[in-house]
């Protein structure tokens, strides 16, 4: 029996076929950014087409970024994705103009968390934080073994947390949030802004009308750019502090860190992120550890597989880990 998961990313569309043990494919596309929802529910059903048949699946699985409703299928909010602002049944849709292949959605975040939790990083642990940098910020929760996803869906918007009060505007109207300070778009809307107020910064000259992708931030860092530097460290230190409170609330002992940016910024950068939060973290827990992903961009992708399942109704195997 074989499932699909997808990814649903602010740039792009990762999906896998999947057995519960096995990786049998895997396809990808640019998220479009024009057309709303309704464009992006047509590119990812090609993408599962570019798959297999959809006739021979048991379900597919859709990680989506955002406030999600898993019992209606629905993306309630999604600030990350242009024009899903209002509540948008994307599994329905899906399950539409895939010919009424069944569809579960949930929180990227958390089909992560759950991947990591079940196949990767936090295998065999009890509870685990999993916390996933890339365009935005976002966390997933697993407590006594179980996801968390909390009475409306919104458990683990980490991304979401003041870590600086009155501080810089978030992409969702608010301000201080830790997204505004380490999710990979606002630090290019940061990068912009210094460089039109007279820094001068490779990381414009890298991405002058493009999205400033997380290798473009890699490439700046060695070269040694002020901008880029400055712009990471800030990161760091966000996220540790968000962390840390999080850690502090939940008494969690094993924290998971990845997602685009930080998997391309990779070991070192998690490393920094674990320092700045033990500094902040009470009551000191000398068992506490914060590590990299293991799953990297197919972790999302398997997760939802996962999640789709469990959801629908099948049963996977779980082995080893994917190959």
């Amino acid at each position: 029996m074989s499932w699909v998961g997808i990814d649903l990313g602010g740039t792009k569309i990762y999906a896998v076929l999947f057995d519960g043990e096995t990786v049998l494919a895997e396809a990808k596309a640019k998220t479009p950014t024009q057309g709303g929802p309704l464009a992006v529910v047509d590119a990812m059903a090609a993408v599962v087409r570019d798959l297999g048949p959809v006739d021979d699946l048991a379900g597919v699985g859709l990680g989506a970024p955002g406030v999600i409703d898993p019992a209606e299928g629905t993306v309630r909010q999604a600030p990350n994705l242009p024009g899903w602002m209002e509540p948008f049944g994307v599994a329905d849709a899906l399950s539409s103009a895939l010919d009424a292949v069944p569809v579960a959605v949930d929180n990227d975040v958390n089909v992560g968390t759950l991947a990591e939790h079940r196949l990767g990083a936090g295998k065999g642990a009890e509870n685990l934080l999993g916390v996933f940098a890339g365009t935005g910020i976002g966390a997933g929760v697993v407590l006594d073994g179980a996801l968390r996803r909390g009475p409306t869906g919104a458990a683990g918007e980490i991304g979401h947390m003041i870590v600086r009060r009155g501080g810089r505007v978030c992409g969702c109207g608010g301000r201080g949030h830790l997204e505004a300070y380490a999710g990979r778009a606002a630090m290019e809307r940061r990068a912009r802004d210094l460089e039109r107020k007279g820094r001068d910064t490779v990381l414009v000259d890298l991405a002058p009308a493009r999205r400033m992708t997380s290798g473009v931030f890699v490439k700046a860092l060695a070269a040694g750019d002020a901008v880029a530097t400055e712009l990471i460290d800030e990161a760091v230190a966000a996220l540790g502090a968000a962390i840390a409170s999080a850690v502090s609330l939940l008494d969690i002992p094993l924290v998971v860190v990845g997602g685009g940016l930080a998997d391309r910024l990779g070991p070192s950068f998690v490393a920094r992120v674990e320092q700045a939060c033990l500094a902040d973290v009470f009551p000191r827990n000398p068992d506490l550890r914060i590590v990299p992903a293991v799953l990297g961009d197919r972790g999302g992708s398997i997760g939802a597989a996962l999640m789709a399942a469990e959801r629908i109704g099948g049963a996977v195997t779980v082995g080893k880990g994917p190959r």
